[in-house]
């Protein structure tokens, strides 16, 4: 399994939020999910820029982290 440095938010959303109307929903869903979650969201941005259209590698796993779910089942998704 080889895991890109970066993953693009769509990408993300799309295996997290698989029964959502649109994209543009699941990504509010993410927002809000991060939003309620202080402690996240400063880890979040320790890490790196959140304002771009791409999470980096170690992002995305603190995001996996706070939803209970390991690397490999994300793949799996």
């Amino acid at each position: 399994m080889i895991v890109r440095r970066t993953i693009l938010k769509q990408d993300i959303v799309k295996k997290l939020y698989p029964n959502s109307i649109s994209i543009k929903s699941a990504m509010q869903q993410l927002r809000n999910e991060i939003d309620i979650s202080p402690e996240l969201k400063k880890k979040i941005e320790q890490i790196g820029n959140s304002r771009r259209h791409y999470y980096t590698k170690q992002q995305l796993l603190l995001i996996l982290e706070h939803f209970c779910i390991t690397l490999e089942e994300f793949e799996k998704l």
